[in-house]
């Protein structure tokens, strides 16, 4: 379905409803432009946005099944661009990922959301609150949307930073449990989400180095600040992967160290118990000639000799630490 759909000349938007034809007639001007927006359109819905704008039917065939990896590519004059929107389920310890795929042409920029996306309203009205970077053309428009992409990966990060210092915390807790899951499935996250930032870092930086005539000049200083923010997430997600995999290494040490301390513990109580059972299973013999069975204090010494070299053996294994 089409969200919206305006013109803007000399950054400011024409006033009215307009429909496909009617924004395509009007954006050929040398200041003017339209802003397409759509949500999850099927085909029949993308058909008239394709013939409008010429669109190519590679582009199109992506926009519409979405589920793209992001990349930045060249369709005769129109610049297509697929972004990961992310957006982090606290409860479920989990990114939620969304995309927004854009077309650029002269005098037009349509954009299509799929999933839970960036919201782009606040975008459109953002840039509508500034003429000054609307008549730069689209390429003021796209920069926007990325910005607001970018920025929308800082809660993401956060939340699997605090995630990731909680695991930490358990694995060098002194309680006994195991966090080698919980590590996994946050590997698994910070990997997804590297993969959703990671290949956006070199068509940025083409965008930032004026490598499309349809972008203005001006409007590269503001590429390059998107590009500097999003090595940035991409550092701190290789960070991440790094720290998980140290941890995960310390949780295998920790359970390596736990079970070698319970056998430890098993072998010196074996031990204890070994000194009772082979005196008892000697006297236990049915033997009618057998040393000190006629002694009065018999019973109570063996008992006594017992209960000494099993609390011999525990003192040393206590002292060595074995229990």
């Amino acid at each position: 379905m089409i969200v919206d759909c305006a013109v803007y000349e000399e950054g400011r938007r024409r006033e009215g409803a307009l429909d496909l034809s009617e924004a395509f007639d009007r954006c050929h001007g040398d200041h003017e432009f339209a802003w397409i927006g759509l949500y999850e359109p099927t085909e029949e819905e993308f058909d008239s946005v394709r013939r409008e704008f010429e669109l190519h039917e590679l582009a199109v065939e992506d926009a519409i099944k979405a589920h793209q990896r992001p990349k930045l590519e060249v369709y005769d004059d129109t610049i297509f661009v697929v972004l990961k929107t992310a957006h982090y389920l606290d409860a479920e310890e989990r990114v939620d990922f969304g995309e927004i795929l854009v077309f650029l042409g002269t005098g037009f920029i349509v954009t299509v959301r799929h999933g839970k996306a960036s919201d782009l309203h606040g975008v459109r009205e953002g840039v509508e609150g500034d003429p000054e970077r609307l008549r730069l053309g689209p390429g003021a428009v796209l920069h926007a949307i990325l910005d607001r992409v970018v920025d929308d990966y800082i809660p993401p990060l956060e939340g699997l930073r605090t995630d990731i210092e909680e695991v930490e915390n358990d694995v060098f807790s002194p309680d006994r449990t195991s966090s080698a899951q919980r590590i996994y499935f946050l590997k698994r996250e910070v990997l997804q989400f590297t993969r959703a930032t990671a290949p956006l870092v070199e068509p940025v930086a083409r965008l930032a180095d004026g490598h499309y005539g349809l972008v203005h000049d001006e409007v590269r200083a503001y590429f390059r600040d998107v590009n500097d923010h999003l090595v940035r997430v991409h550092e701190q997600l290789e960070g991440f992967r790094e720290l998980l995999t140290s941890v995960l290494t310390a949780n295998l040490t920790q359970v390596s160290v736990q079970q070698n301390d319970d056998t430890r513990k098993i072998s010196a109580w074996v031990a204890i118990a070994a000194v009772p059972t082979m005196v008892a299973g000697v006297y236990g013999m049915n033997f009618e000639h057998m040393p000190e069975l006629g002694w009065t204090l018999g019973y109570p010494a063996v008992l006594a000799v017992m209960a000494l070299v099993c609390g011999s053996l525990f003192w040393r294994f206590k002292r060595v630490g074995w229990l």
